[in-house]
Protein backbone atom coordinates (compact mmCIF):
# COMPACT_ATOMS: atom_id res chain seq x y z
CA UNK A 1 0.00 0.00 0.00
CA UNK A 2 1.49 3.30 -1.10
CA UNK A 3 1.58 5.94 1.64
CA UNK A 4 0.51 9.45 0.73
CA UNK A 5 -1.18 12.55 2.08
CA UNK A 6 -4.03 14.21 0.19
CA UNK A 7 -5.63 17.50 1.20
CA UNK A 8 -7.33 20.56 -0.27
CA UNK A 9 -9.27 20.89 -3.50
CA UNK A 10 -8.69 22.38 -6.93
CA UNK A 11 -6.15 21.65 -9.63
CA UNK A 12 -3.68 19.01 -8.46
CA UNK A 13 -0.17 19.58 -7.17
CA UNK A 14 1.89 16.41 -6.56
CA UNK A 15 4.96 16.60 -4.33
CA UNK A 16 7.78 14.06 -4.59
CA UNK A 17 10.59 13.71 -2.05
CA UNK A 18 14.23 12.78 -2.53
CA UNK A 19 16.40 9.80 -1.63
CA UNK A 20 16.10 8.70 1.99
CA UNK A 21 13.26 11.13 2.61
CA UNK A 22 9.47 10.92 3.00
CA UNK A 23 6.39 12.96 2.18
CA UNK A 24 6.53 14.75 5.52
CA UNK A 25 9.54 16.80 4.33
CA UNK A 26 6.92 19.04 2.64
CA UNK A 27 4.78 19.42 5.77
CA UNK A 28 5.73 23.09 6.32
CA UNK A 29 4.15 24.12 2.98
CA UNK A 30 1.27 21.69 2.49
CA UNK A 31 -1.49 23.70 4.14
CA UNK A 32 -0.45 26.86 2.28
CA UNK A 33 -0.75 25.04 -1.05
CA UNK A 34 -3.99 23.31 -0.05
CA UNK A 35 -5.75 26.65 0.38
CA UNK A 36 -6.15 26.77 -3.40
CA UNK A 37 -5.19 23.33 -4.77
CA UNK A 38 -5.60 19.62 -4.22
CA UNK A 39 -2.23 18.61 -2.81
CA UNK A 40 -0.91 15.04 -2.97
CA UNK A 41 2.42 14.27 -1.31
CA UNK A 42 3.62 10.72 -1.73
CA UNK A 43 6.12 8.25 -0.27
CA UNK A 44 7.92 6.62 -3.18
CA UNK A 45 8.17 2.80 -3.08
CA UNK A 46 10.91 1.81 -0.66
CA UNK A 47 10.84 5.13 1.24
CA UNK A 48 8.82 6.50 4.14
CA UNK A 49 5.88 4.23 4.88
CA UNK A 50 5.63 2.80 1.35
CA UNK A 51 6.95 -0.73 0.81
CA UNK A 52 9.03 -1.55 -2.23
CA UNK A 53 6.92 -2.43 -5.27
CA UNK A 54 7.92 -5.34 -7.45
CA UNK A 55 9.24 -4.27 -10.84
CA UNK A 56 10.03 -0.66 -9.86
CA UNK A 57 13.58 0.47 -10.62
CA UNK A 58 14.62 2.99 -7.92
CA UNK A 59 16.09 6.16 -9.39
CA UNK A 60 14.78 9.25 -11.22
CA UNK A 61 13.71 7.54 -14.45
CA UNK A 62 12.49 4.32 -12.85
CA UNK A 63 10.39 6.18 -10.31
CA UNK A 64 9.08 8.45 -13.07
CA UNK A 65 7.88 5.32 -14.91
CA UNK A 66 6.13 4.10 -11.77
CA UNK A 67 4.66 7.48 -10.81
CA UNK A 68 3.25 8.02 -14.31
CA UNK A 69 1.28 4.81 -13.89
CA UNK A 70 0.25 5.59 -10.30
CA UNK A 71 -1.10 8.99 -11.31
CA UNK A 72 -3.11 7.44 -14.14
CA UNK A 73 -4.48 4.72 -11.85
CA UNK A 74 -5.62 7.38 -9.36
CA UNK A 75 -7.21 9.67 -11.94
CA UNK A 76 -4.69 12.50 -11.49
CA UNK A 77 -4.25 14.08 -14.93
CA UNK A 78 -1.38 16.41 -15.87
CA UNK A 79 -0.64 17.62 -12.35
CA UNK A 80 1.83 20.29 -11.35
CA UNK A 81 4.87 18.28 -10.17
CA UNK A 82 6.94 19.58 -7.27
CA UNK A 83 10.12 17.64 -6.55
CA UNK A 84 12.96 17.79 -4.07
CA UNK A 85 16.41 16.41 -5.00
CA UNK A 86 15.72 13.01 -6.63
CA UNK A 87 12.08 14.07 -6.70
CA UNK A 88 13.15 17.09 -8.73
CA UNK A 89 14.67 14.78 -11.32
CA UNK A 90 11.44 12.75 -11.34
CA UNK A 91 9.42 15.91 -11.88
CA UNK A 92 11.63 17.09 -14.74
CA UNK A 93 11.35 13.67 -16.37
CA UNK A 94 7.55 13.72 -16.15
CA UNK A 95 7.54 17.28 -17.51
CA UNK A 96 9.71 16.15 -20.43
CA UNK A 97 7.20 13.38 -21.20
CA UNK A 98 4.20 15.72 -21.06
CA UNK A 99 2.77 14.04 -17.95
CA UNK A 100 3.26 17.17 -15.81
CA UNK A 101 1.67 20.50 -16.68
CA UNK A 102 4.29 22.45 -14.67
CA UNK A 103 7.41 21.53 -12.70
CA UNK A 104 8.93 23.18 -9.66
CA UNK A 105 12.21 21.43 -8.79
CA UNK A 106 14.19 22.18 -5.64
CA UNK A 107 17.88 21.20 -5.94
CA UNK A 108 17.18 18.50 -8.55
CA UNK A 109 19.65 15.68 -9.13
CA UNK A 110 21.43 15.16 -12.43
CA UNK A 111 23.40 18.39 -12.85
CA UNK A 112 26.52 17.05 -11.18
CA UNK A 113 30.00 16.47 -12.55
CA UNK A 114 31.90 13.28 -11.70
CA UNK A 115 33.33 14.75 -8.49
CA UNK A 116 29.95 16.13 -7.46
CA UNK A 117 28.25 12.78 -8.03
CA UNK A 118 30.82 10.96 -5.90
CA UNK A 119 30.54 13.60 -3.17
CA UNK A 120 26.74 13.29 -3.06
CA UNK A 121 26.80 9.50 -2.95
CA UNK A 122 29.47 9.52 -0.22
CA UNK A 123 27.73 12.12 1.95
CA UNK A 124 24.41 10.32 1.73
CA UNK A 125 26.10 7.04 2.63
CA UNK A 126 27.72 8.56 5.72
CA UNK A 127 24.41 10.03 6.85
CA UNK A 128 22.65 6.72 6.31
CA UNK A 129 25.28 4.82 8.33
CA UNK A 130 25.03 7.34 11.16
CA UNK A 131 21.24 7.12 11.22
CA UNK A 132 21.31 3.31 11.28
CA UNK A 133 24.04 2.81 13.88
CA UNK A 134 23.48 5.59 16.42
CA UNK A 135 19.98 4.40 17.32
CA UNK A 136 18.44 5.91 20.48
CA UNK A 137 21.40 8.27 20.91
CA UNK A 138 20.20 10.24 17.87
CA UNK A 139 16.78 10.70 19.42
CA UNK A 140 18.38 12.24 22.50
CA UNK A 141 20.67 14.54 20.54
CA UNK A 142 17.90 16.02 18.39
CA UNK A 143 15.99 17.18 21.45
CA UNK A 144 18.11 20.35 21.53
CA UNK A 145 18.61 23.02 18.86
CA UNK A 146 22.37 22.55 19.14
CA UNK A 147 22.06 18.81 18.59
CA UNK A 148 19.83 19.28 15.56
CA UNK A 149 22.33 21.75 14.14
CA UNK A 150 25.22 19.31 14.60
CA UNK A 151 23.37 16.38 13.05
CA UNK A 152 21.37 18.00 10.26
CA UNK A 153 23.35 21.00 9.03
CA UNK A 154 24.21 19.10 5.83
CA UNK A 155 20.53 18.94 4.90
CA UNK A 156 19.05 22.16 6.29
CA UNK A 157 20.23 25.75 6.26
CA UNK A 158 18.51 26.38 9.59
CA UNK A 159 18.32 22.95 11.27
CA UNK A 160 17.57 24.36 14.71
CA UNK A 161 14.12 25.37 13.38
CA UNK A 162 13.11 21.72 12.98
CA UNK A 163 10.99 20.25 15.74
CA UNK A 164 12.53 17.28 17.55
CA UNK A 165 9.72 15.07 16.23
CA UNK A 166 10.42 16.07 12.63
CA UNK A 167 14.16 15.50 13.06
CA UNK A 168 13.56 12.06 14.60
CA UNK A 169 11.17 11.11 11.82
CA UNK A 170 13.57 12.20 9.09
CA UNK A 171 16.48 10.25 10.59
CA UNK A 172 14.43 7.11 11.17
CA UNK A 173 13.08 7.37 7.62
CA UNK A 174 16.61 7.58 6.24
CA UNK A 175 17.70 4.57 8.30
CA UNK A 176 14.74 2.42 7.26
CA UNK A 177 14.58 3.23 3.53
CA UNK A 178 14.75 -0.12 1.75
CA UNK A 179 15.34 1.40 -1.71
CA UNK A 180 18.20 3.65 -0.62
CA UNK A 181 21.15 1.65 -1.99
CA UNK A 182 19.51 0.99 -5.35
CA UNK A 183 18.50 4.62 -5.84
CA UNK A 184 21.95 5.86 -4.83
CA UNK A 185 23.62 3.54 -7.32
CA UNK A 186 21.24 4.66 -10.07
CA UNK A 187 22.44 8.25 -9.64
CA UNK A 188 25.55 7.24 -11.59
CA UNK A 189 23.35 6.66 -14.64
CA UNK A 190 21.45 9.94 -14.40
CA UNK A 191 22.96 13.05 -15.98
CA UNK A 192 21.20 16.11 -17.40
CA UNK A 193 22.67 18.47 -19.98
CA UNK A 194 21.66 20.82 -22.80
CA UNK A 195 22.24 17.98 -25.27
CA UNK A 196 19.44 15.86 -23.82
CA UNK A 197 16.00 15.68 -25.41
CA UNK A 198 13.94 17.98 -23.20
CA UNK A 199 10.65 17.06 -24.81
CA UNK A 200 7.75 19.14 -23.50
CA UNK A 201 9.73 21.00 -20.81
CA UNK A 202 10.26 24.21 -22.84
CA UNK A 203 6.48 24.45 -23.32
CA UNK A 204 5.44 24.37 -19.65
CA UNK A 205 6.31 26.50 -16.60
CA UNK A 206 9.53 25.17 -15.06
CA UNK A 207 11.28 26.60 -12.02
CA UNK A 208 14.55 25.29 -10.62
CA UNK A 209 15.33 26.67 -7.15
CA UNK A 210 18.51 26.04 -5.19
CA UNK A 211 19.39 26.75 -1.57
CA UNK A 212 22.60 28.76 -1.38
CA UNK A 213 23.73 26.65 1.59
CA UNK A 214 23.08 23.32 -0.16
CA UNK A 215 26.09 21.07 0.47
CA UNK A 216 24.48 17.83 -0.77
CA UNK A 217 24.08 19.01 -4.36
CA UNK A 218 26.54 21.89 -4.27
CA UNK A 219 24.75 25.12 -5.08
CA UNK A 220 27.56 27.04 -6.78
CA UNK A 221 28.44 24.43 -9.40
CA UNK A 222 25.25 22.44 -9.89
CA UNK A 223 22.87 25.37 -10.12
CA UNK A 224 25.16 26.84 -12.77
CA UNK A 225 25.00 23.59 -14.76
CA UNK A 226 21.22 23.63 -14.46
CA UNK A 227 21.08 27.16 -15.87
CA UNK A 228 23.22 26.14 -18.83
CA UNK A 229 21.28 22.94 -19.48
CA UNK A 230 17.79 24.42 -19.18
CA UNK A 231 17.85 28.08 -20.24
CA UNK A 232 14.08 28.02 -20.79
CA UNK A 233 13.44 27.50 -17.05
CA UNK A 234 13.18 30.08 -14.31
CA UNK A 235 16.25 29.69 -12.07
CA UNK A 236 16.25 31.07 -8.54
CA UNK A 237 18.55 31.03 -5.52
CA UNK A 238 17.12 30.56 -2.02
CA UNK A 239 19.40 32.59 0.30
CA UNK A 240 20.31 30.85 3.53
CA UNK A 241 18.46 27.65 2.63
CA UNK A 242 19.95 24.17 2.58
CA UNK A 243 19.24 21.09 0.53
CA UNK A 244 15.73 20.81 2.02
CA UNK A 245 14.48 24.41 2.02
CA UNK A 246 10.85 23.80 3.01
CA UNK A 247 11.51 24.17 6.72
CA UNK A 248 14.18 26.87 6.22
CA UNK A 249 11.89 29.23 4.28
CA UNK A 250 8.39 27.79 3.83
CA UNK A 251 6.85 31.08 2.71
CA UNK A 252 9.22 31.48 -0.24
CA UNK A 253 8.97 27.81 -1.26
CA UNK A 254 5.18 27.91 -1.25
CA UNK A 255 5.15 31.21 -3.14
CA UNK A 256 7.35 29.84 -5.93
CA UNK A 257 5.12 26.82 -6.37
CA UNK A 258 1.97 28.93 -6.45
CA UNK A 259 3.56 31.31 -8.97
CA UNK A 260 4.22 28.38 -11.30
CA UNK A 261 0.63 27.23 -10.78
CA UNK A 262 -0.64 30.70 -11.69
CA UNK A 263 1.51 30.82 -14.85
CA UNK A 264 0.21 27.38 -15.82
CA UNK A 265 -3.38 28.55 -15.38
CA UNK A 266 -2.79 31.62 -17.55
CA UNK A 267 -1.23 29.51 -20.31
CA UNK A 268 -4.15 27.11 -20.26
CA UNK A 269 -6.66 29.96 -20.58
CA UNK A 270 -4.77 31.32 -23.59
Amino acid sequence: MISYDRRGSGTPIVLVHGIGSRWQCFEPILDRLAESHEVISIDLPGFGASPMVEGVVPGPRGYADWLEGWLADNGIERPHLVGSSMGGGIGLELGRRGVASAVTAFSPVGFWGTAGLRWTQSLLTVMRIAARTAGPALDRVVQTPTGRTLLLSSMFGRPALLTPAMAEGDLHGLAAATAFESARADFGRYWLSADDDQGKLPKIPVTIAWGTKDVVLIHRTQSARARAAMPHARHLDLPGCGHLPFNDDPDTCARLILEDAAIKAIKEIR
